[in-house]
């Protein structure tokens, strides 16, 4: 059986490579298809910078003239100057259960890396921290956040037998929102306001944010971020994409900050759960998907907390707790009951600390970021 390795180059192989996972997970009740035209956009440089600033190359896996694989290949060189080592990464990895297939897709990733000078692989990582990242190693039996991964058990198994290991995990966490916490926050809130100098401020419309507080978000998000893994600062190019494929989406309800004399020093960003919408929707907008959409974004259930962020100068006032503290209270006020966290660095302490006074809740899954030398 001949195994096959095309870059993607044409519009017919984007194609191909975007209906994959289509394939791969029909009728599997707990994934979440992606919109496809954002699939596309990922990997169309008219639309992505990414594609511009890393080098990179996509491909697919093809056996008996079938194509039964994808994954992408990508040097973020600035996260390797940051942290001194030479990684190649693997971008959106799928494929069917053959380890001759997944073979030659790693292989083919290995040998991007050597090409490039590398020394380490590791993945699936995006470009950037606020592209999807991990692979699912726990958690197969629930419900994808449209935030976050699905995949299959035998993935883990594959990337395993290849002799990959763990590098970072991320945990995601089920919350369950009671009206006892939703009462101690709303008094609590103002007492910290008060001692602190602080304001938490209720926007009115996604305008607001744009022209007001999103460079000032991206700051307090870089610093915040900074010392996590896979993180490196953003550009105005990636902070333009980045608006556009998430922020111009979102209910400014469930936006919060905090702000100081002024200035932004903390938020958090949720969104009502799209996955049973985007699973009706099944990759399409239109003429169905928008329907289903706009209807799970007016009345939530669950809330998936997307970002949640503060300036570490102001770190053990427990500005993220505040924040989120609000948030329930507006989830809570739209008749929800659960938060959804789309993934916290289980070392990450501070952001786990968020969660500390939630008695009723659930790390129900996890997703990993592999890693192994070049030999």
């Amino acid at each position: 059986m001949s195994i096959e390795i095309k870059e993607v180059t044409s519009k017919k192989d984007r194609k191909e490579f975007v209906e994959l996972p289509y394939r791969i997970y029909k009728g599997n009740k707990y994934w979440v298809p992606p919109l496809k035209m954002d699939e596309y956009h990922f990997i169309d440089p008219g639309y992505n910078p990414s594609l511009h600033k890393f080098k990179h190359k996509f491909f697919l896996v093809i056996k008996d003239g079938k194509v039964v694989g994808r994954a992408g290949a990508a040097i973020n060189h600035l996260y390797n100057e940051k942290i001194g080592k030479k990684f190649v990464r693997i971008l959106k990895p799928e494929f069917y259960d053959d380890s001759e297939v997944f073979d030659a897709m790693i292989k083919t990733v290995e040998d991007f890396g050597r090409d490039n000078g590398m020394e380490l692989i590791h993945g699936p990582l995006g470009f950037t921290n606020l592209d999807t990242q991990g692979l699912l190693v726990e958690g197969f039996d629930y419900l994808q956040s449209v935030a976050s991964v699905y995949h299959l058990p035998y993935y883990k198994e594959h990337f395993e037998r290849l002799g990959f290991v763990k590098e970072n995990d991320w945990v995601e966490l089920r919350i369950t929102i009671t009206k006892e916490v939703v009462d101690k926050a709303e008094k609590l809130l103002p007492l910290i306001e008060k001692r602190f100098g602080l304001e938490l401020l209720r926007l009115k419309s996604i305008k607001e944010v744009k022209d007001k507080y999103l460079d000032k978000l991206f700051e307090v998000l870089n610093d915040a971020f900074q010392d996590l893994p896979y993180v490196v600062p953003f550009d105005d190019e990636l902070k333009a994409y980045y608006t556009k494929k998430y922020i111009d989406i979102l209910n400014p309800d469930y936006i919060k900050v905090m702000l100081k004399d002024g200035e932004l020093v903390g938020f958090t960003i949720g969104l009502p759960s799209l996955s049973e919408a985007m699973q009706k929707a099944n990759g399409h907008l239109f003429p169905f998907g928008i329907f289903h959409i706009r209807k799970a974004l007016k009345k939530p259930k669950v809330l998936d907390i997307l970002l949640t962020g503060a300036d570490p100068k102001f770190g053990k006032i427990g500005i993220g707790a505040v924040v989120i503290g609000e948030l329930q209270r507006e989830l809570w006020n739209a008749g929800g009951r659960y938060f959804e966290t789309t993934g916290i660095f289980e070392t990450n302490q501070a952001a786990m600390s968020n969660w500390k006074q939630y008695s009723e809740k659930i790390q129900h899954k996890r997703r990993r970021v592999y890693v192994k030398e070049l030999s």
